[in-house]
């Protein structure tokens, strides 16, 4: 049994072996086959370009043939190059020669031409004749000679614009609004210096070609100017003229106006200007009273009745009553009569002087502030654009300005109003002395 089990052990690696052993037979006979009909392949394709060779030489020495020819006619147009060249060559001596300092002449003329090209985009004379550096162009970019026609433009260009500058024009265009929309107005074209639509004064923006609104206008005499010369159809008129061509125009533009101003001075810019405000209005008010109670005093020493509406009426009712009383107790009496009246007279003449003396205390607070502001600006920022620097300036001479407008016309309300009240003052120790006298003459 142990015999038979060894025996049936032995046998299954035998078997394995056996079977690796034909799969290889197989493959090594796959092997031969491929080879076999690649040989047949490569013979057959050997066998066809072997006659198709032959066929190839006659196709070949026709090429060939065609490339003699082709190279025979590359020679002939070299050598008619080398000829063009050496003709064109000496026909461009031949004009050099003969134009002479017509070369210089026509480069004058480019130069002219591309000069009057940048004057012409700038000028407000180009709103009414549009599309005139077109021609300009092709002679100063053009390499060529300029033509008789083209030079006849760049002196009508020339002429034109010199005519024109001499000229006030009306005439209806196009304009813009600061919005950017456009509308239809007459406008009034004073040379190359101004132009003016609707009383209102217009800028030329080079890049539309158009004329537009200015964003503010000029304030004071300079509007009223262009309202009056805009309804001129005829004869003379005055009006503000802009030798730059719109520069000096722009500068008055941007000067700030009495709002401005005011808000470049900041919260103690807005308190200032209201403590000034409220101040000479209880002046003027102070002022009108005093006024009015002087009117009474004089009516009351012109009549015989006593009125008690004003401070002597009222000093001539106590004197009435105390007929009885002394030369002394008169006294002392129409005395304390005048004390109660004073307080009266002299009201708000501290306040008036306070708010004088505080306006210029506060400009001083505000230039103070301003100057912080600005070396706070310098020490972040540095001193190289002055622009950054403007507010905290601006802030501090601004209240300084806006104090001292306070404090100059509240000193002389209060000047007027004291003098005003010392007056009152005087004409009631004046008739109170007259009723004592007359008292101690009796």
């Amino acid at each position: 049994m142990k015999k038979l089990i060894f025996i049936f052990s032995m046998l299954l690696p035998c078997n394995a072996a056996y079977a690796e052993h034909l799969d290889l037979d197989k493959l090594l006979r796959e092997i031969k086959q491929t080879q076999g009909a690649e040989g047949k392949i490569n013979a057959e394709s050997e066998a066809r370009f072997l006659g198709d060779a032959d066929k190839q030489k006659p196709l070949l020495e026709a090429a060939r043939a065609e490339l003699g020819k082709q190279e025979d006619i590359s020679k002939q147009l070299k050598a008619q190059l080398a000829q063009i060249t050496d003709n064109t060559t000496r026909l461009e001596t031949t004009l050099a020669d003969r134009s002479g300092s017509l070369v210089d002449l026509f480069a004058v003329a480019r130069q002219v031409a591309g000069d009057l090209k940048a004057d012409l985009n700038n000028s407000i004379i180009s709103a009414q004749f549009p599309d005139r550096t077109k021609m300009l162009t092709a002679i100063a970019d053009n390499k060529a000679l300029p033509s008789m026609e083209q030079l006849e433009q760049l002196w009508f260009a020339l002429q034109q614009e010199m005519t024109e500058s001499g000229k006030v024009v009306h005439y209806n265009g196009e304009i813009l609004s600061a919005a950017g929309e456009p509308r239809k107005a007459k406008v009034v074209r004073v040379g190359v210096f101004n132009a003016i639509a609707d009383g209102q004064y217009l800028r030329y923006i080079p890049e539309t070609g158009k004329l537009s609104d200015l964003p503010r206008q000029p304030e004071g005499k300079f509007l009223d100017l262009a309202e009056d010369f805009a309804e001129t159809e005829s004869g003379q008129a005055d009006i503000g003229l802009d030798p730059t061509r719109g520069a000096i125009l722009g500068m008055l533009i941007q000067t700030p106006g009495f709002t401005e101003r005011l808000q470049q001075g900041g919260l103690i810019g807005y308190i200032t200007m209201t403590l000034g405000v409220l101040g000479f209005i209880y002046g003027i008010i102070r002022l009108i009273q005093l006024s009015l109670t002087g009117n009474k005093m004089l009516r009351q020493m012109n009549s015989s009745e006593i009125s008690e509406d004003n401070p002597l009426g009222r000093i001539f009712a106590i004197a009435e009553k105390s007929k009885t009383e002394d030369t002394d107790n008169l006294d002392l009496l129409l005395d304390e009569a005048i004390t109660r009246e004073v307080p009266a007279l002299e009201k708000g003449l501290a306040i008036i002087k306070l708010l004088a003396a505080v306006g210029p205390l506060l400009g001083l607070l505000g230039t103070v502030t301003g100057m912080i502001i600005t070396f706070q600006t310098i020490s972040l920022f540095g001193s190289g654009d002055p622009k950054l620097m403007a507010e905290g300036i601006s802030q501090a001479l601004v209240t300084t300005v806006i104090g001292l407008c306070v404090a100059i016309p509240l000193l002389f309300l209060h000047s007027i109003v004291a003098s005003r009240s010392r007056m009152l003052i005087q004409i009631l120790d004046e008739q109170t002395a007259g009723l004592i006298s007359r008292r101690a003459g009796k």
